[in-house]
Formats: structure tokens, sequence, C-alpha cells
């Protein structure tokens, strides 16, 4: 029996995929005559089809037919709307009677809510196998822990600071390690956005809070979040890697995006038109490497986001050329013919990689 304590959920479901094809698959080549096995070794194989599938779901509490799947997703679906709605009940629970505590009662609330919720959290987290309902209290101690800091902040009229990001990210990325959080992560991730971002706005001159005002701040953000799972391998943590790299993607892009429409925006000590040009082409040439890159990783969401990206620069930049002064029927036919144009360059991409893959290699998959 293969070794399943190394396979994280995906891996593992994965596996369970590939069992259920395979028995699918087996099946059909019997009753075709194709395959003939004899009793002893096809009970063999189902025995060890069974004992497998049984450890991987006791380990990892995986589905293993397409009804667990789609009631696994509404769960996920359910825990998020309810951890955003017990979020929502806490703060708004806050508003309505804060005004009647006095200050020491005040100051206990907000030191013992993320301290009690990180407790519930952990108890949940030591007697739920299937970590639905701890993650879902985690995201809760997470807005409890938001509200800790602006609660305390506003009593001690203390100024509004960057830093506190800094605080809510680091107790995002702690709770998302811990409990395998891939939305307290991206939490961790925006928060370490604005605080970098703001800190960066400081330096070149401007005030923190409108960080947002210029996309460069967000560049070199985007690009170390991406970069960090190939340094740091996340195996151990089940999408995280894909988290990193899309999110940095899309915050990268939409900054490239503005900065191409809006050269006003940027530092750089250049005319809005060299600006924009410069963005323009940064953007065509990443958007494509983003493409090759999810083909070389066979990574089909990082590839789905260089595509979408590529298509948003082409489009605006059809926009500038041609809306004034072509008719809009002819517009919209150059739009159809571009759209042509990428099905059949990504048809010959999708003919050199199945080229590629060998008849032997396929089977052996």
């Amino acid at each position: 029996m293969p070794n399943l304590s190394a396979l994280s959920k995906t891996q593992a479901q994965a596996r369970v995929n590939q069992i259920r094809a395979f028995q699918a698959e087996q099946q059909l080549l019997s009753e075709q005559g194709i395959l003939k096995l004899d009793d002893n070794t096809s009970q063999h194989l189902r025995q060890y089809h069974h004992n497998l599938l049984h450890q991987l779901q006791q380990s990892q509490d995986i589905d293993l037919n397409d009804q667990a799947s789609h009631l696994s997703l509404g769960m996920q679906i359910v825990s998020f709307l309810g951890a955003l709605a017990l979020a929502a009940s806490l703060f708004f629970l806050f508003y309505q009677y804060w005004g009647y505590f006095d200050t020491p009662l005040q100051l206990g609330i907000l030191i013992s809510a993320p301290l009690l919720s990180l407790g519930l959290v952990s108890w949940l987290y030591r007697i739920d196998h299937t970590g639905y309902y701890a993650k879902l209290a985690a995201l809760v101690s997470f807005a409890a822990w938001v509200l800790n800091i602006v609660m305390l902040g506003s009593i001690f009229n203390l100024p509004v600071s960057p830093n506190a990001f800094a605080v809510f990210a680091l107790y995002a990325f702690l709770l998302a390690y811990a409990l395998n959080v891939r939305l307290l992560l991206a939490a961790g991730m925006l928060c370490s956005y604005l605080f970098i971002g703001a800190r960066f706005g400081s330096w070149m001159g401007s005030y923190w809070v409108s960080t947002g005002e210029y996309p460069e701040h967000f560049l070199l953000t985007s690009l170390l979040f991406f970069l960090l799972p190939l340094k740091f391998t996340q195996q151990r943590y089940d999408g995280f890697a894909a988290i990193y790299q899309i999110l940095a993607a899309v915050v990268f892009f939409i900054a490239i995006l503005i900065l191409a429409n809006w050269g006003s925006v940027s530092y750089l000590p250049w005319s809005d038109g060299v600006i924009e040009g410069l963005y323009q082409v940064l953007g065509f040439v990443c958007s494509a490497l983003l493409v090759l890159y999810g083909i070389r990783q066979q990574a089909a969401k990082l590839m789905l986001t260089g595509n979408v990206f590529f298509a948003l620069f082409l489009y605006t930049k059809f926009f500038d050329w041609w809306w004034d002064g072509l008719p809009k029927y002819l517009f919209f036919f150059l739009l159809g013919l571009t759209a042509i144009l990428a099905l059949l360059i990504f048809n010959r991409l999708r003919l050199v990689v199945q080229t590629a893959s060998k008849p032997d290699e396929v089977a052996n998959v």
C-alpha cells in the first residue's frame, strides 16, 4: 500500500478520480470482451482499490463519488456564507451596544473576543475531522481580530496607521497555514498589498490613504507573491500555490491595465503617451508569458488568467484605435475576426501540446 500521509487533499482527490476512471474503463473493456481478468486477479484488484479508497477517505476526507463532491461544494459555499453572516453579526453587535459599556468592559470584550474565538477554532479543529466548522470559526476569529484593532484605536484615539494592515495580514496568514484556509490566505495577501502599498506611497511622498491612486504601488508585491510558491513549496497546503499566483497575477494585470490607459497616475517622469505605450507593451508581453507558463506548468487557471488579460489589453487598444473612426458594425466585425484568429492560434498550441505527448506517455498517466 503506498504512503498516503504525504498526499495533499487535492492529490488524494485526483487519485480517487483516477481509480474511478480506471474502474469505469475496465468495466467497459470487459463488457466488450477486450479485457478478461480471472476471478482471483479481479477480486484482488477490487480489494486493493477498496482498501485504498477507504484509507484516502479516512486520511483526507475526500469524496468518493459525484454526489459527495457536489455536497462538498455546497458545504464550502454554505460555510463561506455562514462565516460572512456571523462576522457581520459580530460587527453589528459591537456597534449596537458599544455605547452602553464603560471603558474597562470595552477593553475586556475586545481582548477576550479574539482569544475566545481562537480557542473555539482550536477546539473545533480537534473534534471536527472535516474541518468545515473550524474554518468557519477561523473566519469569525479573523473578523474579531480586525474589530479588536479598529475599536482599540478608536477608544484610545490613536492615529490611523497602515501598520494595522500588517497586523491583520499576520493573523490571517497564521490562521490560513494552521487550518489550511484559502480564503484567509487571500485576505492576508490583500492586507499585505495595502500595507506594502501604503508604505511605498509614504516613501514616495504621498499620504498613505491615497495608495490606491497609484497602481505602481502593487507591482513589486505582485511579483513577490507570484514567485513565492516557486521558492517555497506549498505542497502541504491545498490550493495555496494557485491562490498566490492567480491573485498576484490579477492584481498585477489590473494595475498594468490602469496604467496603460491613464499614464497620469504613474510615478515615471515621462509624458502620458509614453507611459501608456510602455505599460501596454508590458501588459501584452506579460499576459502572453503567463499563458505560456500556464501551458508549461499545466496550470489551466493561470493560462485562463493570461488569456483574459491579453484579450482585455487587445480590446482596449482596439477601442482606442478604431472606436471613433470606424462604423460600429465594422468595429465589432474586426473584434469577431480577432477572436477567430485567437481560436486558430490556441488550436495550433493545443495541437503542439498533443503532439508532444507520446501515446505511451499518455497511457502511463
